[in-house]
């Protein structure tokens, strides 16, 4: 191939000039309370607490001393099952302190799922709240666990999760015989010196170590347990501030939720690298909370998925909130609107928001748009690849690299790459191939100046009488209609033509639209084969608890209410 040629294929790479960082979560915590000890780290509004840096680091060297008393040491397993608390995140720095790997656990588990990702993880130490609306965690984990209510703390063993020796539980409501209490659990300090923990654990911990499992929420079969290391989370943090300016005088408003990597990473981790305080709005999603943390907060950042940022703008007291503190965020997590950026940066004056697109598996971030990009340049792309992150854009079919702008799978390689999927070797292997190439599954395009756009999913690309039409461009033109709020797209089969389109649209509140007024708005603009044959108003789509609407399931619904 030619250089000509090569220049003209889909691949581009980020700057290479800032080197990456070669520390542990634990020491750059450590750094940044040298530097900033009094400077707030993490203020939790719903309970009204609020720490400096100097404490946050000594509340985290408390809870890794515990740890260390219950007997877990690097490379142990420790889960955290809990919505966005202050007890959280310190335990996300305590057992990067020692060097034992944090198993994410979905708030909204059941009780088979809880299950399953203790028993593949091999987790030995669970920290869990009571529950999370319905779900009574503690009546979960004694049918699970029976033995733990016949016995006290340490002297029990499961049969179902040999591994596990240990459950914390935060709060003051009842818990099993076999629990122990955070409180109490943070009083056992000085059971280990301190010293011991920073010289012996700290002292033998390496950047590349595993520190993470992250289950993807797989839309088949089981979840997958994608193992991240201090060097994949550190440096995607530090990358990301970077590129959005934070600094010890930024104030970021963290909604979404820690369990998954954009509250951890981009989050805490983000904020903590660069000396920024966390701010926590509630433990859950709450738009009004949301609001009137950054009003009262003065927040200079805000972070959601698109979801999130309609419930805010559409807030029936939306225009009696301050929001002029804002200065930048992050809009990521799913397909971010253009109709719905051009109002963030609008209404929500948020001038240098910046949208950011990645997986799981990537730590989380790939590509993010600049602060200077131009409006148009951030509304139409998810950026350019961070440094040190390369991107290129293959046939599906043929592995081979397309022409630059023509749509096929995004595929990254570099530090950011996870390790692989916990005790999964056939799906690491076919995650990432042996060149290194991390394979997304999202349909993309790239230009000529390296800006990223994301079309689709590779399966949710739906094939119409031999016509590929990606559900992102039908959206993005629904979204121009003044009545609607969100809309989704998907395929659903067809007996003469293999698939048709469906669309599920949620109008804005106190508009009405018909079925037939939504098609003749089509007409003339986008092509005949795209206007969706099917449409349905809904008030709701199914979700993840980050706000991930869940393609898979409309699909399912679609298909079973047509009787397809």
């Amino acid at each position: 191939m030619s250089d000509e040629t090569f220049l003209d294929m889909s691949y581009a790479r980020g700057p290479i000039d800032t080197p990456l960082l070669d520390l542990t979560i634990g020491t750059v915590l450590e750094r940044t309370a040298e530097l900033y000890p009094d400077q707030i780290a993490l203020i939790m509004r719903q309970s009204g607490r609020s720490y400096q840096y100097a404490e946050f680091l000594e509340l985290v060297n408390r809870a890794a001393q515990g740890l260390l008393t219950l007997g877990v040491a690097k490379g142990h397993r420790v889960a955290i099952w809990s919505t966005n608390q202050a007890e959280w995140v310190i335990t996300q720095f305590a057992t990067a302190r020692i060097g034992a790997i944090l198993v994410n656990i979905n708030p909204s588990y059941g009780g088979s799922e809880l299950e399953y990702a203790l028993a593949q993880s091999d987790t030995q130490t669970l920290i869990m709240i009571g529950g999370f609306g319905t779900l009574d965690y503690v009546q979960m984990v004694d049918e699970i666990c029976p033995e733990i209510n016949r016995s006290k703390p340490g002297e029990w063993t499961s049969k179902r999760l040999p591994y596990l020796k240990n459950l914390i539980h935060i709060g003051e409501g009842d818990i099993l015989s076999g629990m122990i209490r955070w409180k109490d659990f943070l009083s056992g300090k000085e059971a280990v010196e301190l010293d011991r923990l920073i010289k012996e654990q700290g002292g033998f911990l390496r950047s590349r170590d595993p520190i993470n499992i992250q289950y993807t929420s797989g839309t088949t079969g089981y979840p997958k347990g994608a193992v991240l290391s201090h060097h994949n989370i550190v440096n995607n943090a530090f990358l990301i501030g970077q590129r959005m300016r934070i600094s010890s005088k930024d104030r970021i408003c963290i909604p979404v939720p820690f369990y998954h990597c954009f509250g951890m990473v981009l989050g805490n981790m983000g904020c903590v690298i660069h000396g920024a305080a966390i701010v926590v709005p509630t433990d859950s999603f709450n738009p009004w909370a949301t609001l009137k943390t950054i009003e009262e907060e003065r927040c200079t950042g805000i972070y959601g998925v698109p979801t999130m940022f309609i419930r805010e703008l559409e807030h029936p007291d939306f225009d009696q909130v301050d929001l002029t503190s804002l200065r930048t965020g992050i809009m990521a997590g799913s397909p971010c609107p253009i109709e719905l950026m051009k109002q963030v940066v609008e209404k929500m004056h948020c001038p240098e928001i910046t949208i950011a697109y990645g997986l799981t598996e990537s730590s989380p971030v790939i590509s993010q748009t600049e602060v200077e990009d131009s409006l148009e340049t951030r509304v139409a792309s998810v950026g350019r690849p961070l440094p040190h992150t390369e991107i290129k854009i293959i046939d599906p079919a043929l592995g081979s690299m397309v022409r630059r702008g023509n749509s096929g799978e995004l595929c990254t390689r570099g530090y950011l790459v996870m390790k692989g999927y916990y005790k999964n070797l056939e799906a690491s292997q076919h995650a990432i191939d042996q060149e290194g190439w991390l394979h997304s599954g999202d349909l993309a395009t790239l230009d000529a100046q390296g800006y990223c756009k994301i079309t689709g999913r590779v399966k949710d690309m739906i094939i119409r009488g031999g016509e590929n039409i990606y559900p992102r461009e039908i959206e993005e033109f629904l979204y121009t209609h003044p009545a609607v709020s969100e809309v989704q797209v998907v395929g659903v089969p067809d007996r003469k033509l293999g698939e048709a389109v469906i669309a599920w649209i949620h109008l804005k509140e106190s508009s009405s639209v018909t079925s037939q007024q939504i098609r003749d708005y089509c007409k003339g603009k986008i092509s005949r084969y795209k206007i969706p044959q099917y449409i349905k108003f809904v008030d709701s789509y199914p979700m993840t608890i980050t706000g991930k609407i869940q393609k898979y399931k409309i699909r399912e619904i679609a298909i079973q209410e047509l009787r397809l």
